[in-house]
């Protein structure tokens, strides 16, 4: 696909950014509001879907010319938030099922930040891009800083729900 001229992004990169912005917004929204991010909210829905859409559409966008990090990323969120779907229908990982599904979504919510960073600061500002290419050793540091967030997250996640109310507030319409 030829670029379209917005930020040297193909049709197909300008509708995956769009909707990993959706994805990357519903999730954020979801950990203020509920403190995690699960199917049982019309927030954690919308998370879980985009960022679906999100990798299946990066399937398809082969900027160095075949499948590389970022389509493996791909797979990794999909795993991610399999395995958080299915640990929050209960069952598969008995009683660890809510820390199970807490790790997945919010590592999945990790995986966005990676090539958010990764793009914008390869691309912009437009003809004198901050870093030049995605091996940039800022980028490294700025993962593992994302890591220790994910961290940090995570385990807020974990002490909340074992000290508190396991179930978010329910899903409300437009949320």
């Amino acid at each position: 696909m030829a670029p379209t001229g917005w930020l040297g992004l193909t049709s197909l990169g300008t509708v995956h950014t769009a909707i990993s912005l959706v994805a990357v917004f519903a999730g954020l929204l979801a950990l203020f509001r509920y403190k995690e991010i699960t199917l049982r909210t019309g927030l954690g829905q919308v998370f879980v879907w985009t960022t679906v859409l999100t990798c299946l559409t990066g399937f398809g966008i082969f900027q160095h010319g075949g499948f590389g990090k970022p389509h493996a990323l791909g797979i990794l969120t999909l795993v991610a938030l399999a395995a958080g779907a299915l640990a929050g229908r209960g069952a598969l990982f008995g009683q660890a099922s809510r820390y199970v599904e807490a790790i997945a979504f919010s590592a999945s919510f990790l995986f966005h930040w990676i090539p958010a960073f990764t793009e914008t600061l390869t691309r912009l500002p437009l003809g004198a891009p901050l870093l030049p290419n995605a091996d940039a050793p800022e980028l490294k540091a700025i993962t593992g800083v994302l890591l220790v967030l994910y961290l940090i997250g995570v385990g807020l996640q974990i002490r909340r729900l074992r000290g508190g109310s396991l179930s978010p507030a329910p899903a409300r319409a437009g949320s």
